[in-house]
């Protein structure tokens, strides 16, 4: 099984060699194509209007100067070209991605990409908040990711959707099991603009995140899950239709027409 390896973290970061053992674990024949820099929020974008710079950092180890899905199609469509990846794994990123994160992370838009072009794909994520003065709980990741790939790939994944595995910010032995959970919500109110002054006096701001008091998250999804110290699992789908307010929305439309 040829299994690619990316991120949204940077070809150098920590998360990445922690991925590269998950997938050595699995399989000897493993590639890393990883962005050249921290491309975190860049979300599903492509590189359109810049050139892609490709560069050999080791062997079967390249950076890309672009983002993580421009990383899979050139993995895919130009590196691996005439057997591509079997398995696309993207992360495993310093920080969670539940929620509401899914739809800013790179490291989902890796895997999502590798949907995109048919392949089986994982986003792997280790819970950790910086103010708590520790290091990633990389270990959580280590122990459980293995096993837990082996088991969905064993099962199957179908055509179009990919499975999201967040760790949670514990040690691996504080760990209260795995559950299979939906994806969460967040009060929005935790983003806000905050505004600073250059040495000349120049208004410059930051997107930062502002400290929330803690707000139970509910039952079933990936934020309840990783409070309670649980690895969430939650499978998510290219197609982002919906369906009954599209019916509704046919309804509508078609009483308008036929009123016409």
């Amino acid at each position: 099984m040829r299994i690619l390896v990316t991120n949204d973290d940077g070809i150098h970061a920590e998360g990445l060699d922690v991925c590269e053992k998950i997938a050595r674990s699995l399989s000897d024949d493993v590639w890393l194509v990883a962005p050249e820099y921290d491309q975190s929020g860049v979300a599903h974008s492509l590189s359109l209007n810049d050139p892609l710079r490709l560069r050999q950092v080791a062997e079967r180890r390249y950076a890309v100067r672009g983002t993580p899905t421009d990383c899979v199609i050139m993995a895919a469509r130009h590196l691996l070209d005439g057997k591509g990846p079997d398995l696309v794994l993207s992360g495993v990123n310093r920080g969670r991605n539940a929620g509401e994160d899914v739809i800013y992370s790179g490291t989902i838009a890796g895997a999502m990409e590798a949907a995109v072009l048919g392949i089986p794909s994982l986003a792997l994520s280790q819970s950790y908040k910086s103010r708590n003065g520790h290091a990633p709980y990389w270990q959580t990741s280590l122990k459980f990711g293995p096993d837990i790939i082996r088991r969905v790939l064993a099962e199957g994944m179908p055509r179009d959707i990919l499975v999201n595995i967040n760790f949670p910010d514990c040690r691996p032995d504080e760990v209260k099991g795995v559950e299979v959970t939906a994806q969460g919500r967040r009060r929005q109110e935790r983003l806000h603009i905050d505004e600073r002054r250059d040495g000349r006096g120049n208004p410059y701001y930051w997107i930062a995140y502002a400290p929330q008091p803690f707000v139970r998250a509910a039952h079933g999804t990936d934020l309840a899950a990783l409070d309670e110290k649980r690895v969430a699992i939650t499978p998510l789908k290219l197609d982002m239709t919906d369906d009954p307010y599209m019916t509704r929305l046919a309804a509508l439309f078609g009483a308008a027409a036929k009123a016409d």
